[in-house]
């Protein structure tokens, strides 16, 4: 079994950071070395770049099958272009969305074409309750529910909807994802603004406050604490609810938080600038709300961060360019979430690499159940590498966009640190001298091992 020794590598894990190198053979790192011996085998010359673990994106939307919004192709090669080699798909805009079985299979065949490693969520809607013990012996990692408007195929939930499900997931071993509206108030807002008149793009945050957010994720840290369900809050956008999830952990509450590189690298004000491509949900935030967010960061306070990468065709962006409201309300931007961490988080304001191995590759996968086969390196990990330039600044063209539909607000965008190179398993995915650009060669994490056997009937 051949080897393949990375040398001359600045190593960065969570809790270590120093010059050193790696030996792969078999697909799995065989060893650690520090300084730069000598190891047999073909020789990666890394020449002092960074070395981080392959990253790991919990928040993913490739809106396959049913949908030509993106593609495991297209959304997987972005991944690697992003220093990504390792995913978890969202259930909802592929059509069907996964909220049963054999929804959750044909996604799985439609995910052949990935080259990147990937785990599915299974959906809550209402009345799909007795479809979640079957999903958890499926193998799904998680299951996500909205407390607000979605999208038409997949419903919000009602507190009493989040409830039963949330005991049927409690029961399966599994985790409940929400994402975290108050839809009372957001839809109110929303109506009211509407007849005002209101189609700016400042009009889309006003509709969605940090108080809509924050009432939502309390309503939901009580629920998972009466049920006994764990929780994961998915895309924060601010401090408040970031202290909500802290407070919950100290009481000893099985809850984790995620925020997203756009709510530390835009600000509201880019909805004038960039316009409805900087349109999501929670929205963007005030540059106060986003310091308190980045203070939260550098605290260690956020678990993860993950991309909510969420595409659509350029004309569904278009349509917001008079009314804010008629803009799908997504950011494409799993290929650039790294360089807006490495711009705004480590050059900017200090953060340690260490952190963003911790919160971009480490955490995720503990929250997938993967550590530490994924999110690590070291020996009998899998030897998903990425090769990082701290210091080399470009500027992001649309041209550059490995995306079906290459538009994102982070186009035009200068970041300071690039991604020179992807390796699933020890096979390069991304970078210069690939050649063909490959197809397929991900796979399933099935997730089944962690369902109790116990929990294995519904």
């Amino acid at each position: 079994m051949s080897a393949t020794y990375f040398r001359n590598a600045r190593v960065v894990t969570e809790d270590a950071d120093f010059l050193g190198g790696v030996v792969v053979a078999g697909g799995v790192v065989t060893e650690v070395v520090e300084g730069t011996p000598d190891r047999p085998g073909d020789v990666v010359e890394v020449g002092g770049r960074v070395l981080l673990s392959g990253l790991v994106d919990p928040h993913v939307h490739f809106s396959e099958p049913g949908r030509d919004w993106e593609g495991w192709l297209t959304g997987s090669r972005s991944a690697a272009a992003g220093g990504i080699t390792s995913v978890a798909e969202m259930p909802l805009n592929a059509i069907p969305p996964t909220t049963d079985v054999s929804a959750l299979r044909l996604k799985l065949e439609s995910a052949r074409t990935s080259v990147v490693d990937y785990t599915l969520w299974g959906g809550v809607v209402p009345g799909n309750e007795h479809e979640i013990g079957p999903l958890a012996r499926e193998g799904v990692t998680g299951f996500k529910a909205f407390m607000c408007r979605g999208s038409d195929e997949f419903p919000h939930v009602s507190i009493d909807d989040l409830h039963i499900g949330a005991r049927r997931i409690r029961q399966a071993g599994s985790f409940l994802a929400v994402h975290a509206e108050d839809e009372a108030l957001t839809s109110r807002l929303t109506r009211t603004l509407i007849a005002d008149g209101r189609r700016d793009p400042k009009a889309w945050g006003e509709a969605r406050p940090v108080e809509a957010e924050v009432r939502a994720i309390a309503s939901a840290i009580a629920l998972a604490a009466g049920v006994g369900c764990r929780l994961h809050i998915v895309h924060v956008s601010t401090a408040e609810g970031i202290d909500l999830v802290t407070a919950a952990r100290e009481a000893r509450q099985d809850v984790t938080n995620e925020t997203c590189p756009h709510y530390l690298f835009f600000t509201e004000d880019d909805l004038h600038t960039v316009g409805p491509f900087a349109k999501c949900a929670p929205p963007l935030r005030s540059a106060e709300i986003r310091e308190e967010l980045w203070a939260r960061v550098l605290s260690g306070d956020v678990d993860i961060i993950a991309s909510d990468h969420s595409p659509c065709p350029l004309a569904d962006k278009e349509a917001g360019t008079d009314d804010i409201f008629k803009a799908w309300g997504g950011i494409s931007g799993i290929q650039s979430g790294l360089n807006a961490i490495l711009t705004e988080g480590v050059h900017r304001r200090g953060l340690p690499l260490s952190a963003v191995a911790r919160m971009m590759s480490a955490n995720p996968a503990r929250l997938l159940g993967q550590y530490p086969r994924k999110g690590t390196i070291a020996p009998g990990s899998d030897a998903d590498l990425v090769i990082v330039d701290l210091d080399k600044a470009f500027t992001l063209k649309a041209s550059d966009l490995a995306y079906r539909h290459p538009h994102s607000a982070y186009a035009g965008q200068t970041f300071r640190g690039t991604v020179d190179a992807t390796f699933l398993r020890g096979k390069m995915i991304h970078g210069e001298g690939l050649g063909a650009a490959p197809v397929g060669g991900g796979r399933f994490l099935n997730a089944v091992a962690d369902v109790p056997a116990t929990a294995l009937t519904d």
